[in-house]
């Protein structure tokens, strides 16, 4: 368990485990065999070299077993791909839950503590809308857009990863036992930290990197200008991720950080539909096509059969549905309208197009 001895992070573990060949021969190390490592210091060296405790070890291995917990290091097969492209990966995830839910084309929502009722709102509709379209949820599981979040996503029957500054057997923050329950029976807890660790403050941060790690962009959610979802959002632009804010009230102290996300570029979410006209590119998967339109429906015109079979979930602006129907945008529109009547087509701002 080199990683609960205090000085070593990841990159320290990974280094120490290829200078010796595996976490068993470093902790058998002498002082000056560890001092010969780039960067080493002695108080650090004299912590590995003492610590021979054991029952903390078999402690660990208990709590494991407990709670059936996977762990999962760097090189496993099973270690999430997007997380491993980072700078600093972590070198062993401990995972309780699904872990095949990591690989379902994940996006993370973050926020503040203490969101405000349209913050919570539009949280649980991007969650909700998400996992209904087979995205998994991740987040933090703190209190306020965290929680919501991970509460929207498994209300619509979808898959949420929570990402924990503790250990996965560790409730944080307490009101959330129930919360936690339900993502280990559908989706998944994963952490960096060994079993039995408290929520200090010191380990958020390198949460937050994991969140925005495992995603394929991060979604803000109401925050201010020095929250950690501002540094989550930070991650994801170093970590060459796509970061999505939603803007708030130009005087709301709670709607500054994403305000200013915005105006730095992050791209303006005010629909799911933003997040995913993004995203498409670099993730095709996150949709099927659409089915034909059946032969049996009479009620269509052949106009408006034809458009609705070149719609698609992926937003398309007037002037591709005309290039694409052969028909003047003038007569598309009138077309799109009789579709959107009949609840087949839904117009988004900018003359975009779906077909729900």
């Amino acid at each position: 368990m080199l990683l609960a001895i205090p000085g070593i992070g990841p990159s320290r573990f990974r280094a120490l485990v290829e200078k010796f060949g595996s976490p068993k021969e470093v902790l058998e190390a002498s002082v000056d065999q560890l001092m010969q490592l780039p960067r080493m210091d002695e108080k650090t060296a004299l912590a590995i070299k003492n610590y021979r405790d054991q029952s903390s070890i078999e402690k660990q291995l208990a709590a494991i077993q407990k709670h059936r917990v996977r762990v999962v290091g760097f090189q496993d097969p099973e270690y999430p791909e997007l997380l491993g492209q980072i700078h600093d990966p972590p070198s062993l995830l401990f995972i309780k839950g699904d872990i095949k839910c990591l690989k379902s084309n994940p996006v993370a929502i973050v926020g503040t503590r203490g969101p405000t009722t349209y913050g919570k709102i539009i949280a649980e509709q991007i969650a909700g809308e998400l996992a209904a379209r087979g995205i998994t949820v991740v987040s933090g599981m703190a209190r306020g857009i965290d929680s919501v979040a991970h509460r929207s996503a498994l209300a619509r029957g979808g898959k949420t990863v929570a990402v924990l500054g503790c250990g996965v057997d560790v409730v944080y923050p307490p009101e959330n036992l129930k919360l936690q329950a339900e993502i280990t029976r559908s989706g998944a807890l994963i952490s960096e930290f060994p079993m039995g660790t408290s929520p200090d403050a010191p380990n958020f941060p390198r949460r937050n990197r994991i969140i925005s790690g495992l995603s394929l962009g991060v979604v803000v959610v109401e925050a201010g200008e020095k929250s950690g979802a501002i540094l989550t959002a930070k991650y994801a632009l170093d970590q060459n991720r796509e970061v999505f804010a939603v803007p708030g009230n130009v005087n709301a102290a709670k709607s500054r950080g994403t305000n200013a996300l915005i105006k730095r570029g992050a791209k303006l979410v005010q629909t799911v539909e933003d997040i995913i006209e993004e995203l498409w590119p670099t993730a095709p998967t996150l949709f099927k096509p659409p089915p034909t339109v059946p032969s049996a429906l009479p009620e269509l015109s052949t106009e408006e059969r034809t458009i609705l079979e070149c719609l698609s979930p992926k937003p398309k602006h007037i002037d591709k549905i005309s290039a694409d129907t052969g028909l003047t945008p003038a007569k598309a529109l009138s077309v799109l309208l009789s579709l959107e009547l009949s609840g087949l087509v839904k117009q988004l701002s900018g003359k975009m197009f779906v077909r729900v």
